[in-house]
């Protein structure tokens, strides 16, 4: 207890997080890769003198336990007596009490170590209550309807991006200048649906709102990808981050997180590298294609790594995954320079996707990131807290799209639903109406391209 506890208390003291549900999620789906950006002297020290320590002296006590009931008495009386205190105290200041644990349900997460032991029973229940649990198969009759050209969409997955330090939402920093110059259509009110990509990933594609999304749900539906190739769609997903969360298992997923796949790898393997061969892929087939690229973006802390040194153009930049070490500028100036790679690596995806439109052609690129991100605002780090306290910064999103010049979806159109309010929970019906397919599954009001028809 002692040995965990102290590595969760360097998290919650850092990075002013909570060690809920959600969090122990994300550590048991993490990589090793992801894992040791976070590792360092500061956390060695608090696991040496807040874990071995304290649990090398516990190991040396001896205890001479006596008598069975004796002892089982004076416990049982301790117990009582705490209890009784408890209650006295609870009864005398009642009325403050009260109103304070129902205003402030979130104080129980900072209970350590007990809330974190019992998130984690909490995460193992829910993983084997749905162990057993048949596939729930959606959108069985989906089909495509009559079309004129082949289709063909790139669908880019951010991660950890926030919405205010996209230029293009009006930022005072120049983090894309590349798709300022492609006529793209920007998104500038949007939600995730969580603050973790292990919870945002698997819901984005979700056939569930946000309101009645959960762990179990996604984990045990069918998604809009599935319906997708049901209709005829032909799926792809190639992933640079951790994986895809459980949304591409039963589809043609490749990792590019390896330099025997990645072919553009230095301190790590870029985003850019999912390209390589994608034109050859997308000849391979005649059908309409959705190819997902999952980022591995902004994520943090170890937001130097994320970008070529050629990408450095915001300094001073912060080169440490110990952020508490930086400056606020700092933080934000490799952060940025994060983004200008992505803003690199979506203008790549564009030129791709010109070659690909023709007379028989059309092509489309959607981008929206899983999550934001905090950069030390009011001493937050990261990105994690529960929704319901969670700043804009690690909610709000940048969302785009890019249409062929010659594809049926005007540019003008969309335009006129730029700056409407948007989340997540539009993705699915959007996703299905981008290839005309139509299904029980499939809610129009939710669909952004027939928003204002």
């Amino acid at each position: 207890m002692l040995l965990l506890t102290s590595v969760q208390n360097y998290f919650m003291v850092t990075y002013n997080i909570l060690v809920d549900q959600t969090m122990i999620e994300n550590v048991m789906q993490t990589n090793s890769s992801e894992a040791l950006d976070l590792l360092n002297i500061k956390l060695l020290l608090y696991f040496l003198i807040l874990g071995v320590l304290p649990s090398w002296f516990v190991y040396r006590v001896k205890i001479n336990y006596g008598h069975f009931k004796q002892l089982l008495w004076l416990k049982l009386k301790t117990i009582m007596s705490i209890i009784l205190l408890v209650w006295l105290l609870l009864f005398s200041f009642s009325k403050h009490y009260t109103s304070f644990f129902r205003e402030h349900k979130v104080i129980r997460f900072y209970i350590n170590p007990l809330d974190g032991f019992f998130c984690f029973a909490s995460y193992l229940k829910a993983q084997f209550a749905s162990q057993n649990v048949a596939l729930k198969k959606i959108g069985l009759d989906a089909k495509q309807t009559k079309k004129e050209k082949r289709n063909i969409v790139i669908m880019v997955v951010g991660e950890a991006v926030r919405a205010d330090h996209f230029a293009l939402n009006g930022y005072a920093k120049a983090t894309n200048p590349l798709m300022r110059q492609e006529a793209i259509v920007n998104f500038t009110d949007v939600s995730s649906c969580g603050t973790t990509t292990a919870v945002s990933v698997p819901c984005m594609f979700s056939m569930y709102k946000k309101s009645d999304y959960s762990s179990s749900k996604g984990k045990n539906s069918e998604n809009v990808l599935d319906v997708l190739n049901r209709a005829g769609v032909e799926v792809l997903w190639r992933d640079n981050n951790s994986d895809s969360k459980g949304v591409a298992t039963r589809l043609d997923y490749v990792s590019y997180k390896d330099k025997s796949v990645n072919s553009i790898c230095d301190v790590e393997c870029r985003d850019v590298g999912m390209l390589v061969g994608l034109e050859k892929r997308i000849a391979s087939s005649k059908k309409d294609m959705i190819i997902v690229l999952h980022q591995m973006g902004n994520h943090g802390p170890a937001y130097y790594k994320r970008y070529p040194k050629a990408f450095e153009k915001f300094t001073p930049a912060c080169h440490n995954n110990q952020l508490e070490y930086c400056s606020q500028e700092e933080i934000a100036n490799a952060y940025d320079n994060a983004l200008l790679y992505t803003d690199y690596f979506l203008s790549e995806v564009v030129k791709v996707l010109k070659k690909e439109a023709s007379e028989t052609t059309q092509t489309a690129m959607l981008y929206v990131a899983d999550h934001g991100e905090s950069l030390g605002e009011g001493g937050l780090y990261l990105h994690g807290l529960p929704y319901f306290i969670a700043p804009d910064a690690q909610t709000k999103v940048p969302m785009m799209m890019w249409f062929s010049k010659n594809h049926h979806i005007k540019r003008e159109q969309l335009q006129k639903v730029a700056t409407d309010e948007l989340s997540h929970d539009n993705l699915f019906a959007t996703l299905l109406g981008m290839f005309n397919v139509t299904s029980d599954v499939y809610e129009r009001d939710d669909d952004i391209l027939k928003r204002r028809e």
